[in-house]
């Protein structure tokens, strides 16, 4: 079969020690400090089969290139890779997909050859203490997919059946097509799901809520916050093009970072000022840029207000903890998309209409384009990219 594979140099920087078994395995624990000059190929490798009883064998129909793939991708001036998370290279990429059950393990219960499915990325082992404790996104056996793990940038990938979800519902409004597209963007979205709802603990209805970085996440959490009552969301970024779709999913006021610094104005200025002075009860940092937006964010929380952290980079940020004090404010680190019914709720919302996510796609690629593809995604200038496989 055809796959999209990444492959880089063993290149552990001065000062990383990798452990024996990050050796053994050529799987660093943190990607960046590791893994340097990487290259990416459309190649024929060998078709997966299952081999345990609980698997599924997938033809993928549709995968998402995520903001973690453009890392891979991206490289700093000595020519590391910029992921700062695991990664285990050569490697198939991808992990934002959908597609069509081609054969199931004797032991699978609850999917069928036809069905339509959407896959976690995150495949946590279920065995444990996390995993038995219920909290699968810090599975301590975790494979990432398309990262430590084959993934979906190819026409065939297996998957467990506790990782997979039936999109069958969406039948009832959506075309084919439609579906598939569909079935590739809830893993973002559930990773927005997750730090809102969940790590986040949710917001009232008439609550304040503010996203800085309007990519895939970051729209996926304007989406939801917009479902759930917010009274006020405002967005920030630093793309034109991000801004206005995040506007058309739901945000009441939209913000390019750089505009507002050329006329002297702070975001923290904006938000007081759009909730009469009280702050935001809910703030997302879905940019990865946290020493640029936690010291905006945490000088506009509301008192109780959170500030969830879902953008991810190897990275540290000043925080004064006298307003978190004075505010009873707290700060709270989301990664993943598994469990607490995430993907079955927004499977649900989906099948309904309620949710409305397709604007967060502005591009479409077919399989033989994914090096353009990739290229492009660097300059972010768009929101969701979709790689059209089957």
């Amino acid at each position: 079969m055809k796959a999209f594979v990444a492959d880089a140099q063993w290149a552990p920087k001065s000062g990383y020690k990798p452990t024996a078994e990050e050796i053994s395995k050529r799987r660093a624990v943190i990607g960046s400090s590791v893994w340097r000059n990487p290259t990416f190929e459309l190649k024929t490798v060998p078709t997966p089969d299952i081999i345990d009883s609980d698997e599924l064998l997938i033809a993928v129909k549709r995968c998402g290139i995520c903001g973690s793939d453009t890392h891979l991708y991206e490289t700093t001036p000595d020519g590391y890779i910029q992921f700062s998370g695991p990664a285990r290279l050569p490697q198939t990429i991808g992990h934002e997909y959908s597609g069509v059950v081609v054969k199931k393990g004797d032991g699978v219960r609850n999917f069928k050859a036809g069905d339509m499915v959407a896959v976690e990325s995150i495949h946590w082992c279920g065995s444990c203490t996390p995993c038995r404790s219920g909290a699968f996104n810090q599975c301590k056996n975790v494979e990432l997919i398309g990262i430590t793990a084959p993934g979906a940038l190819a026409e065939f990938i297996t998957a467990k059946e506790r990782h997979c979800w039936n999109i069958n519902a969406l039948r009832r409004i959506y075309s084919e097509d439609d579906i598939f597209d569909l079935g590739a963007l809830i893993e973002p979205v559930g990773c927005a799901y997750n730090g809102i709802f969940i790590g986040g603990g949710g917001i009232r209805p008439g609550a304040a809520v503010v996203v800085f970085g309007a990519g895939p996440i970051g729209l996926a959490a304007v989406a939801l916050s917009r479902l759930a009552g917010a009274n006020i969301v405002i967005a920030f970024d630093i793309h034109n093009k991000r801004l206005d779709i995040a506007k058309a999913m739901g945000a009441d006021y939209v913000f390019n970072i750089i505009d507002l610094e050329k006329i002297g104005i702070l975001p923290r200025e904006k938000i007081m000022d759009l909730t009469d002075g009280y702050g935001a009860e809910l703030q997302i940092e879905a940019a990865g840029a946290a020493r640029r937006t936690v010291p905006e964010m945490e000088n506009s929380l509301a008192v109780n207000g959170k500030l969830v952290y879902l953008g991810r980079s190897a990275t540290s940020a000043e925080v004064e903890l006298d307003i978190l004090v004075s505010g009873a404010n707290s700060i709270i680190g989301v990664r993943g998309h598994s469990g607490h019914g995430i993907y079955n709720n927004i499977i649900r919302l989906l099948s309904t209409g309620r949710l409305q996510i397709k604007n967060m796609i502005t591009s479409y690629y077919e399989f033989t384009e994914t090096l353009t593809a990739l290229e492009k995604s660097v300059k972010r200038q768009g929101a969701k990219c979709i790689i059209r496989i089957g």
